[in-house]
Order: C-alpha cells, then structure tokens, then sequence
C-alpha cells in the first residue's frame, strides 16, 4: 500500500471536522474523507498536544430526557408513515409509467408511416 502525502491544510481541517462533529468516530470522518482511520487519529492526537492537550470547541452531548425521547419516538413515526406513503406511491407510478410503455410499444407498431 503506497504511503500518501496529505497537506497540512488538508489534516487540519480534517481534525477540524473531527472535533465539531458531534458523535464523530475516527473511523466514520476516515472513511468520509477516504484516509486511514489511524491517521486521522495521529493528526488528531498531534493537534491536541499542539494545542496543550485542548480539544477543538465541540458541541458536548446532549442529555435527553424523557419528553425529548418521546419527540424523538413521534417524529420516527412520523417518518416511517411517510416513508410507507412515499413507497406506496412510487409502486403506484411504475405500474403507471409500465401500462403506458406497453400501451406506446403496441400504438407504435400499429403505424404504417
């Protein structure tokens, strides 16, 4: 596997991404930016010592409490209905858009031009 040379530029705004993304992984920002999870981690780890061992200002997490988890239960529902419908519609148009491919194959053989 060939060594790649990243810029500066390019790890720190890579580590910049890492630290503001709240519940980031090394191994979810690697894959997003197409490098090696234990390189991400290296500049990561490098940057902090650079900083003194400071994180990047990142968001903490959220605690959630019971009425938020219920928000969160409806609003799933919600879009699962949705996403039923949305389904059930696009079953719709392509049995639609197949009739009028058979029904244009049949009138387009019928034409003596």
């Amino acid at each position: 596997m060939a060594l790649k040379d990243y810029s500066e530029e390019f790890k720190a705004d890579a580590v910049a991404l890492y630290e503001s993304t709240e519940g980031a992984t090394y191994k979810g920002i690697a894959a997003d930016l197409g490098v090696s999870r234990g390189s991400l981690r290296e500049w990561v780890l490098r940057a902090r010592e650079k900083n003194g061992g400071a994180r990047a200002a990142r968001p903490p997490a959220r605690d959630s409490s019971p009425a938020q988890a219920d928000q969160a239960s409806e609003r799933i529902r919600q879009l699962e209905e949705r996403v039923r419908q949305l389904e059930a519609s696009e079953r719709k148009l392509a049995t639609e858009r197949d009739i009028l491919r058979k029904a244009a194959k049949y009138f387009a053989g019928e034409t003596n031009w």
